[in-house]
């Protein structure tokens, strides 16, 4: 089964919240002045447990998503998460299976996830430069110990991607270094302009730095070789390094919408459904599973909600009152 919103866009890429927890601090998501010692997280019972992912995943698969990613808050601070993963990877229909993190537990868990069915990680690293990186993510963590995560991830056969996004005033002068270190290593590396998710990372639109200023920075020193879309929804606008099989990739939220093609359903760590990154507003799946809702009551609710949904965020964003709007923060929706 297919479903299509009523701007035909088909529901294809399901990414699912495990925790509202970070390791991090990070400036981007998670800014220490909110997010403290003396902060609240989610109370355990509060979460989607794992045999409740794994019904709702089931179910979304069965109404056309092909791909699901595990996010967080830091999805490996889950306990146990690769036996969610090892029973997720094993639903029929669903073809590819990711998660997202900070990296930190990466070394240390890699050969777990990988045994466990998982396919593919995507890395968040913002600087090279420990100095930087540690300014960023406000935890003492260094450079080296997401390198390390990295480098154990692709040994046990993860594909790996890393993301960085690039913030005016704080790490543009990472751009060049993060291309060649990781351009050496034949790692795809995914540039992201500075996002307005959630409204506690004080957004301002003078600190992007747009794919457009990211091109011409690495103009300097690489040719780049631009990758035609490989299917509908496909977020990244991927180029190869020229004269290789390496790609680079540039996220453009900001400078150049793609929510005309946006095939993505999110699920916070609540259990709560989104039907953009943006959004204010989610509907609680968690409390239709709780209330012995069938799994076909739950499909046509979830049927209804895409085929209604009118998001445009990033179209509109400029020139209207969205920014003013609260938003669900990445902590709870992951990436």
């Amino acid at each position: 089964m297919n479903i299509t919103d009523k701007l035909g866009r088909p529901m294809r890429d399901l990414r699912i919240s495990v925790t509202d927890r970070c390791n991090f601090r990070c400036r981007y998501c998670m800014p220490k002045e909110i997010f403290g010692k003396d902060y609240t997280f989610m109370p355990k019972d509060n979460m989607l447990q794992f045999d409740e992912i794994e019904r709702l995943a089931s179910i979304f698969v069965e109404l056309g998503v092909k791909k699901l990613r595990i996010t967080g808050g830091e999805p490996l601070l889950r306990r146990n998460l690769s036996k969610l993963i090892a029973h997720v990877s094993a639903i029929d229909g669903l073809e590819d299976i990711g998660l997202t993190t900070n990296g930190v537990l990466l070394e240390k868990l890699a050969d777990q996830l990988v045994a466990a069915g998982l396919k593919r990680v995507n890395v968040s690293l913002d600087a090279l430069n420990n100095d930087t990186f540690q300014a960023i993510n406000d935890s003492g963590i260094a450079t080296n110990q997401i390198l390390k995560g990295i480098e154990k991830a692709s040994l046990a056969g993860l594909l790996v991607k890393v993301n960085m996004v690039v913030k005016k005033g704080m790490n543009e002068q990472e751009i060049l270094p993060m291309a060649a270190f990781f351009k050496e290593k034949g790692i795809t590396l995914r540039f992201i302009e500075f996002m307005d998710v959630g409204t506690s990372n004080k957004w301002d639109l003078s600190k992007v730095v747009t794919k457009k200023e990211i091109i011409d920075t690495l103009s300097h020193s690489f040719s780049l070789e631009p990758i035609k879309s490989s299917y509908l929804g496909e977020v990244a606008q991927r180029y190869y390094y020229k004269g290789t099989n390496t790609e680079v990739g540039f996220i453009t939220s900001v400078s150049e919408s793609f929510c005309s093609t946006c095939t993505r359903a999110r699920i916070a760590a609540d259990g709560k459904l989104y039907t953009c990154l943006f959004a204010s507003d989610g509907i609680d799946l968690k409390q239709m599973i709780r209330s012995g809702l069938s799994n076909k009551e739950i499909q046509i609710a979830i049927k209804e909600i895409w085929h209604n949904r009118q998001d445009r965020y990033s179209d509109e964003r400029i020139g209207t009152s969205n920014l003013k709007k609260k938003r669900i923060e990445m902590s709870y929706i992951g990436g």
